[in-house]
């Protein structure tokens, strides 16, 4: 059972109600102005007998009058007296009497149906105002003929209400199906088309151009639909991207895993400088490849747990500042402000990728506004057991462009040539240990806080 379907249904359903709401009433003036008509009847009789002989009328004129009404008997009150005409073979007593002096429309509708229901046999007294100087005109009328008048006036409206319902609903599902029926299903099959193939421009839904709610949904439809298209060709892009990614990152960790082998055997040399910077290398060495294994991992879009324990934040800190080169010429310097003797519980490796990111975006800033003396300056105060790191550089800051996508991968770049997953996978990082990244406003440069 269709939309179109259920839709005539109602509309004759409801038009049929309002039809019987109609008839109802209908039916009970129809009665009301019968029993009207026989008084009226009844009042020439009345004025004749008014105006007759002491000794009464003829029996033929009386029979006349009678079969003229269509009563069994018909009376009057005027000044005290009461005339009576009524047929020889006048019935002992009533079924029901009617007032149609004081008669109000719930009981006429009441009075009505039960003569539909129950009026066959009886003979009912009615009773109205007289137009002379009577007080009142009363009948006695066999209800049969009340009935049969009554039964062919409902069949009439029957069938008449009928007409006007299905001729009514017909006309108001023809205007409904071709403003409204119709371009839902033009709008649910093109739902249906597209979701057998959303990347394809052609079965994106064309709005008509209508200027009602109808057109307002096409228009949405559309730019839904645009969206989605674009986005699921973005997802696809991404994933071969990520592919190609976890490709290089494996045939890289096997690389590092060589050099890291070549470097244990530099670490063997007695040279100061190497004894120095040997153990830093072989570090960093193993920090890289341990990155292309969280990069693999990442690529399957999973991220390990962090393996949390008290950590030196500032010798990190300073492990990442050496590792980008900082303090060196043309490299900005690092003003760790971190206490040595300070302890944060979190995991190191990730945490080293999480400040190497920000260390290296903030790097690549200062390089780029070649601002005079740059300087990061990393912090960090505990409060209640969280731990609050503030890395900030005296740089440009961030673009306001940028601020409202700064961690979503791929969209976050606010250099030429980044691809914007730097912060993203920091944020990331920072969520794993149940914390908060965020830009705190700032006069210059750009504040980043971390919350663990």
């Amino acid at each position: 059972m269709g939309l179109s379907l259920k839709l005539l249904t109602l509309t004759i359903i409801f038009v049929m109600v309002a039809e019987i709401l109609i008839f109802v009433p209908s039916v009970a003036n129809f009665r009301r102005n019968w029993l009207d008509d026989r008084l009226a009847a009844a009042q020439v009789a009345v004025m004749v007998l008014e105006a007759s002989p002491r000794e009464g009328l003829p029996a033929g004129l009386e029979t006349q009058l009678l079969d003229g009404v269509g009563a069994l008997a018909i009376a009057a009150r005027a000044g005290g007296a009461r005339r009576l005409l009524a047929q020889e073979n006048l019935p002992p007593e009533v079924g029901r009497t009617v007032d149609l002096r004081d008669n109000g429309r719930m009981t006429s509708i009441i009075e009505s149906f039960d003569i539909l229901f129950n009026g066959a046999e009886r003979r009912i007294r009615v009773i109205g105002r007289s137009m002379g100087e009577a007080d009142f005109v009363e009948i006695v009328i066999d209800e049969r003929p009340l009935r049969h008048a009554m039964l062919e006036f409902a069949r009439n409206i029957a069938w008449i209400s009928l007409f006007i319902a299905v001729m009514t609903a017909g006309l108001l599902f023809l205007a409904l199906s071709w403003l409204i029926i119709r371009p839902v299903k033009r709008l649910a099959g093109n739902v249906m088309a597209f979701a057998g193939d959303p990347e394809d421009p052609n079965r994106i839904v064309r709005p008509s151009g209508r200027h009602d709610e109808i057109g307002d949904a096409e228009i949405a439809l559309a730019g839904m639909e645009r969206t989605l298209a674009s986005s699921l060709r973005e997802k696809k892009r991404l994933a071969a991207v990520g592919l190609a990614v976890s490709k290089i990152n494996h045939d890289l960790r096997n690389m590092l895993a060589s050099a890291q082998l070549l470097s244990d055997r530099i670490g063997e040399s007695k040279d100061p400088s190497v004894q120095r910077f040997g153990p830093k290398l072989i570090a960093t060495l193993g920090r890289a490849i341990d990155f292309c294994q969280s990069t693999l991992a990442y690529g399957r879009v999973t991220e390990p747990d962090p393996q949390r324990r008290p950590v030196s934040l500032a010798a990190l800190a300073s492990d990442v500042g050496d590792m980008l080169g900082y303090g060196q010429p043309g490299q900005p310097r690092l003003d760790n402000r971190v206490s040595t003797a300070m302890r944060v519980s979190l995991d190191p490796d990730q945490m080293f990728r999480v400040l190497s990111n920000l260390l290296r975006n903030a790097g690549q800033a200062l390089a780029a506004s070649r601002t005079a003396d740059p300087v990061v300056t990393i912090t960090c105060e505990q409060v209640e057991g969280r731990s609050i790191i503030r890395v900030a550089d005296n740089g440009p800051g961030v673009p306001q462009r940028a601020r409202g996508l700064l961690f979503e991968a791929f969209s976050g770049s606010t250099t030429a040539g980044g691809t914007g997953l730097g912060l993203a996978i920091a944020a990331e990082l920072v969520r794993l240990h149940g914390g908060s990244i965020e830009l705190e406003p700032s006069e210059t440069g750009a504040v980043f806080r971390i919350e663990i």
